[in-house]
């Protein structure tokens, strides 16, 4: 305390500027992640909640402010209930070590290799499901199918959706360089406003895309569309070049330069 007092400028001047820095700075972080999960329907009605609530204090609505204070319990614990899957992705989120993190991490993810298998495996019409991984780990879903990691190539993503092939039927998974397993099973999406003429593997990715950070290209097998899904969203049928811009932007790509290990964007 004494040294506080003897330091003015750093008691009245720095810290409340910290101070207000760092909420600011947190406000922000947690407005990224809401606006990523249908969480943001959340909070819009606890706010309209609230503001009746106010309506009703100040204006004195006795009938109103008793309904409002028997509800407030149940609507809690209801909201705890309806929007479990974005509360348990805000929680995951806030897990993941990256909020103070200054400059994106580098990812030399081989797109091109990718892009060039799904692109063939669009015209063949192969059903296929390719999952990028980012900062939350895929352990568990890696677990339910056969590790290989080995090197990523066009020639192996294709190999493996080979029809009656034993893992074309899962999805692949992929971090930076590496196909770490294949045949693996994504959880399915329960939203209930999605399209019905969703299949599977729609399902899957949306399911997936729900629960963790990853990032999930769906080849269709009915008419070769492809899609992708990230974020709690699916963007379906886009073309090759919206699908490459879109990766690049969102796995913060840097595309790797042969040579001595430098990068380019």
């Amino acid at each position: 305390m004494d040294w506080f007092a003897g330091h003015w400028f750093v008691r009245d001047y720095l810290i409340p500027f910290l101070d207000i820095l760092l909420l600011a700075y947190l406000i922000y972080k947690s407005y990224q992640i809401l606006v990523q999960t249908r969480a943001v329907q959340l909070v819009k009605g606890a706010l309209l909640m609230a503001l009746i609530y106010l309506l009703a204090f100040f204006l004195r609505l006795n009938t109103l402010l008793w309904i409002l204070n028997l509800l407030v319990p149940g609507l809690v614990i209801g909201i705890a209930i309806i929007f479990q899957p974005e509360l348990r992705r805000i929680f995951t989120r806030i897990g993941t070590r990256t909020w103070f993190r200054l400059r994106p991490r580098v990812r030399p993810y081989h797109l091109d290799a990718v892009l060039n298998a799904v692109e063939m495996l669009a015209v063949k019409r192969c059903g296929s499901l390719i999952v990028f991984t980012r900062n939350i780990g895929l352990n568990t879903i890696i677990e339910t199918g056969t590790r290989l990691n080995a090197d990523l190539t066009s020639s192996l993503i294709l190999t493996i959706f080979t029809e009656n092939t034993p893992l074309h039927d899962g999805a692949v998974v992929i971090s930076e360089d590496q196909v770490i397993a294949a045949g693996c099973f994504l959880p399915i999406s329960e939203q209930p406003d999605i399209r019905r003429s969703f299949g599977t593997r729609h399902r899957a990715a949306l399911g997936l895309a729900e629960e963790t950070d990853a990032v999930i290209l769906v080849v269709s097998e009915e008419n070769g569309a492809i899609s992708l899904a990230y974020d709690a969203n699916l963007l379906y049928d886009l073309s090759l070049q919206e699908i490459s811009q879109r990766l690049k932007q969102i796995m913060e790509y840097q595309a790797e330069v042969i040579g001595e290990g430098e990068f380019e964007t």
